[in-house]
């Protein structure tokens, strides 16, 4: 669904994204991890046709996001980590704003928005001001914005900061519905076990580059044995945390 070639992209001397390529099949979720400043929100940017690389592109079911206005953007859904509303309207207010943007119009905007607000279970607060919302309820209407123009793959950049655990839970079992509808998800996050709970593959990333590509089993296998946790009577586990810093490093990321 969708097949990322070759980015490259700098930012006056600083290489962002240096020849970075990656794959995620229809249905599945694939983490995108990293350090702070490591490209994944550049990377992101992209494949959303936000940004434009200096080589390589994005593809999404075959078409290339080579421009904003490119036909395959509308392919593609994007939850920003920064709230994306309007607090002095109401849920359905701001879904119609968003929706129009996309073209829609009359009872197919109506439509859209009630579905939309019924997958984030929002649809008893429709009529409410965002103001009024939690911050766990304003992510969850962040998501519903980007399902409007029904995308076939959802970006997801940190959707869960600064949420509390019943909200996370919300949001979990929102994208578990969307992925078994077919969706592809792409999920960025800093909080392991969140990646490890959703993500069918894992990317890497770091100073712009793909460390580690695989499925969890996978990356768990490449942990050194001086890396493992202590062996006890019952074997423990490795974690993606472990593989993460072993990958990463150690060293405070504060950029």
């Amino acid at each position: 669904m969708l097949e990322v070639r070759h980015l490259s992209k700098s930012f006056g001397d600083r290489v962002a994204v240096a020849d970075v390529s990656f794959v995620a099949e229809t249905g599945r979720t694939l983490g995108l991890l990293g350090p702070n400043g490591a490209g994944k929100s550049t990377i992101v940017n992209i494949i959303a046709g936000v940004l434009r690389p200096d080589r390589g592109e994005a593809r999404v079911h075959g078409a290339a996001v080579d421009s904003d206005t490119s036909p395959a953007k509308r392919l593609v859904g994007f939850v920003p980590q920064d709230l994306a509303l309007y607090e002095e309207l109401s849920a359905l207010d701001n879904l119609r704003l968003f929706g129009s943007l996309y073209g829609l119009a009359g009872a197919e905007l109506d439509a859209r928005a009630a579905s939309a607000l019924g997958v984030a279970r929002l649809s008893d607060r429709a009529r409410d001001r965002v103001e009024t919302f939690s911050g766990g309820m304003k992510r969850r209407l962040n998501i519903a914005a980007a399902l409007l123009h029904e995308p076939r793959v959802l970006l997801l950049d940190e959707p869960t900061v600064g949420v509390d655990p019943q909200s996370r839970n919300a949001i979990f079992d929102t994208l578990a519905e969307l992925r078994s509808g077919g969706m592809t998800l792409i999920y960025t996050t800093h909080y392991m076990e969140e990646a490890e709970r959703l993500c069918d593959r894992i990317v890497i990333i770091d100073h712009g580059r793909v460390l580690a590509d695989d499925t969890l089993d996978g990356l768990y296998a490449r942990l050194p044995a001086h890396a493992r946790p202590v062996q006890q009577v019952v074997t423990v586990r490795p974690t993606l945390e472990s593989v993460f810093l072993e990958l990463t490093g150690h060293r405070l990321r504060d950029d």
